[in-house]
């Protein structure tokens, strides 16, 4: 698996995805320590600035692997709003995100995805990318619709984290 550039930047549906730097560990926890992120993420909670520091430095470490890229959302480059996530897996290209409570509305995520997406076809030559959710998440149900993704005939991915059962659908999006 190659690995992925020192620094990336995409712009595209109103929205600039960035790196995220050492300016941003005062404003994560803001962003994630939340009840809807600790409860439908795999997130650190509650998320505090040690959270940040360890979630910048896996960032980094996992980017250096070659297996996934954590981006901030931005509208100019500046402010995070929220994060994207894209991890190489053996099961394929797998999109994650999350939304700070504040920026919650606005299409953010939706356009985030899409955005990624379109990185993930044109820059990996992937051939699909993937959603793993909850079914209960309507929030990001909607995201997934939205966004263009389908829900797949594959089996649950069903386990337990932080302390509670979990069942994950497959939701797809095809290179068009």
């Amino acid at each position: 698996m190659s690995s992925f550039p020192e620094r990336i930047e995409l712009s595209g549906e109103g929205l600039v995805l960035r790196d995220w730097t050492e300016a941003d560990l005062a404003v994560m926890p803001e962003l994630f320590d939340h009840p809807d992120i600790a409860y439908w993420t795999p997130m650190a909670s509650p998320f505090d600035a040690d959270a940040a520091r360890a979630r910048l430095d896996r960032d980094r470490q996992l980017r250096a692997d070659g297996t996934t890229i954590l981006l901030a959302i931005t509208v100019d480059g500046g402010a995070p709003l929220g994060e994207v996530m894209l991890r190489r897996a053996s099961e394929g290209t797998e999109l994650g995100y999350a939304i700070g409570p504040a920026h919650r509305g606005r299409g953010l995520a939706v356009r985030a995805v899409r955005v990624m997406a379109a990185y993930a076809f044109e820059e990996l030559d992937a051939e699909q990318v993937i959603l793993e959710l909850e079914a209960e998440n309507a929030a990001s149900v909607a995201v997934a619709t939205k966004a263009g993704f389908e829900l797949l005939d594959v089996p649950l991915i069903t386990g337990d984290e932080k302390g509670r059962p979990f069942a994950l659908q497959t939701w797809g999006l095809n290179r068009s």
